[in-house]
């Protein structure tokens, strides 16, 4: 009875779903939703042994869903029998406990589909299961030669060319010996009889993709390639994203055995990538093979994705770009601008030491100059915590939570030195330490917060190490809130106020010479266009005494007035968050929501 209780509480505080306590046909089911590993097919067959359902809504990346039954005595012998019983997360090993509450009534809104990006082209079943077979069996992983390469997550192989990821473009003066191999002229040959391309392509990448992994978003160099890119997807299905610079994203299934042709806009203006996640929520009609996956909470579902090889083909470009999308195009722009890298292909550590570490410690006293106001929701959840509970902020930086709520029992901890001396300064108490191995004794918190941490480890697998950490530290029962910068800027036509504080001025900052260009440079104040970048700090001239606040003689003769610093960021899409933490044994996220700017979510460990 206490756990529903509190379910109701979370519900509408951080939903805003009000329950009801007189009896209805409409029932509300708490972590019965997608977003925790729940899928329509295994609900309904727990909900329908009650009585006849008339709708389920499941929202998208929601801990929650909500049923609508025929009979009044239909909803109540559900929410007698199902309340406190376990079902198995198809994300996880873990069980999820539902606990169902009566709502008045149930608001569906209707959503059509969303139109595909203008030039992108799908074919179905281009080969058949036959051909597919062929294909994969030909790829001979085993083989040991220069154009196969083993990438931190996946498994590439390159022909014709090889695909460069350290600048996301090919050597034209080094082309690979043998050109595209012969098991794939059927293909091609059917396309170009299809018109499907216009030019036979001279460049071919085969990715091989397992559940979990995925692709940031990126725009294939405009001056590397020819329009028209065609990409083969054998062995699973998928959900590719595509983005527009005004932030419209459309989802987009992409079938075993189709091909997807990107041309045109789609190719050159529209962002294309593949959030790492290990199910894709899909529409439930058997109908909807490809196309846009529209929002419409009554016919979504979740699909396991299985190993994904791609074969991705094109046509190398041997003069420069002539688009109509010159924004966009570094052919236009007059520098080679890159398309974001893939970060899994860099040394994660020497990326943190130099662009997280390192900068963090040099501008410390600027930093914590303006990181004095607590967001007001984390001041929430602090609040919320009972008298006397030991609370660890994990990347405390200069404490500003710390001393929130003065009857909690709470100690910081900061990979850097300078901001713990900050702390130590504020009386607080704070240790230095990496969040991948924090100090602390296993089961001792009763709560931790991970705020703006999490962001700024380079690899999937060092973010979900931080995450498991965080659970390490607490309690059974115990809670977690982490925040994360979201890609999503805008969010429900709300904007974050980091860009309504942002300049009109479209000036990009461009590295020196001694920056690392294998990364995008961020525009300050402006809309994300990769989920991997560099974010520049600068160090105003004004500001250099307040820096030195924790620096030593010997630093402060380095920090020079008006230093230019870059950050390294990982922003989140949604939904990335809540899949990184379902990877986690022995814990359940109770909620996850927007804020300003930045996705959010309170675990418990089980």
């Amino acid at each position: 009875m206490k756990k529903e209780v509190k379910a109701k509480n979370i519900l509408l505080r951080h939903e805003g779903v009000e329950t009801v306590s007189r009896p209805s046909k409409s029932l509300v089911v708490a972590n019965g939703g997608l977003g925790n590993g729940v899928s329509r097919q295994q609900l309904l067959e727990v909900l329908k042994t009650h009585g006849l359902l008339e709708s389920l809504v499941m929202p998208p990346n929601k801990p929650y869903s909500f049923v609508t039954y025929a009979s009044l005595e239909a909803a109540i012998s559900a929410y007698s029998s199902l309340s406190g019983q376990d079902i198995p997360s198809v994300d996880s090993e873990q069980k999820v406990t539902l606990y169902l509450s009566f709502v008045e009534k149930v608001e569906v809104q209707e959503m059509s589909h969303p139109a595909l990006p203008p030039g992108l082209l799908f074919v179905e079943n281009i080969v058949s299961p036959e051909e597919e077979l062929v294909l994969l069996e030909n790829i001979s992983w085993e083989t040991d030669n220069s154009n196969q390469k083993s990438l931190k997550h996946r498994r590439v192989k390159h022909y014709g060319y090889e695909f460069r990821y350290d600048n996301n473009n090919v050597d034209r003066d080094q082309p690979l010996p043998g050109g595209l191999p012969e098991f794939c002229n059927v293909l091609l040959d059917r396309c170009l009889l299809q018109g499907l391309i216009k030019n036979m392509p001279d460049q071919l990448t085969i990715n091989q993709y397992e559940p979990g992994q995925g692709i940031p978003p990126h725009i294939d160099t405009h001056s590397a390639f020819e329009d028209g890119i065609l990409s083969l997807s054998l062995g699973s299905e998928i959900v590719m994203d595509f983005r527009h610079p005004d932030g419209t994203t459309v989802p987009v299934m992409v079938p075993q055995r189709s091909v997807l042709v990107m041309s045109g806009e789609s190719r050159y203006l529209w962002t294309h990538g593949i959030t790492p996640r290990k199910f894709d929520v899909i529409q439930v009609a058997e109908g909807q093979k490809v196309g846009t996956v529209s929002g419409n909470t009554e016919e979504l579902t979740l699909s396991k994705r299985g190993t994904r090889t791609s074969f991705t083909f094109r046509k190398v470009r041997h003069g420069p770009c002539q688009c109509t999308f010159p924004s966009v195009c570094d052919s236009q722009q007059g520098i080679e601008k890159k398309s974001p890298p893939r970060v899994s292909d860099l040394e994660p550590e020497s990326l943190e030491k130099e662009y997280v570490h390192k900068v963090y410690e040099d501008i410390a006293g600027h930093f914590s100059s303006t990181r004095h106001t607590p967001w007001p929701k984390v001041v929430d959840f602090l609040m919320s915590l009972s008298a006397g509970s030991l609370v660890a902020d994990v990347g405390c930086g200069n404490g500003k939570y710390i001393g929130v709520h003065k009857n909690l029992y709470m100690i910081g901890c900061d990979r850097s030195k300078n901001l713990v001396d900050i702390c130590g300064k504020r009386k607080f108490e704070a240790c230095v330490c990496d969040a991948l191995s924090v100090p602390f004794r296993s089961g001792s918190f009763d709560a931790c917060i991970s705020i703006a941490v999490i962001h700024h480890f380079a690899t999937e697998e060092r973010r979900l190490a931080a995450v498991q950490e965080l659970i390490r530290l607490l309690k059974r029962g115990g809670k977690a809130l982490i925040y994360v910068w979201a890609m999503e800027q805008e969010y429900k036509k709300n904007k974050s106020k980091y860009l309504k504080e942002g300049k009109t001025s479209n000036e990009r900052i461009i590295p020196d010479a001694k920056s690392d260009q294998t990364l995008p440079i961020h525009t300050n104040r402006t809309a994300f266009d990769s989920q991997d970048l560099l974010v520049p700090w600068h160090l105003k001239a004004n500001n250099q005494a307040r820096n030195n606040e924790a620096a030593t003689a010997k630093e402060e003769n380095q920090l020079l007035p008006g230093s230019l610093y870059h950050r390294y960021y990982h922003v989140f899409c949604e939904g990335e968050l809540e899949t990184l933490c379902t990877r986690v044994t022995g814990v359940t996220v109770r909620h996850s929501y927007h804020d300003q700017g930045n996705w959010c979510v309170i675990l418990e460990k089980l």
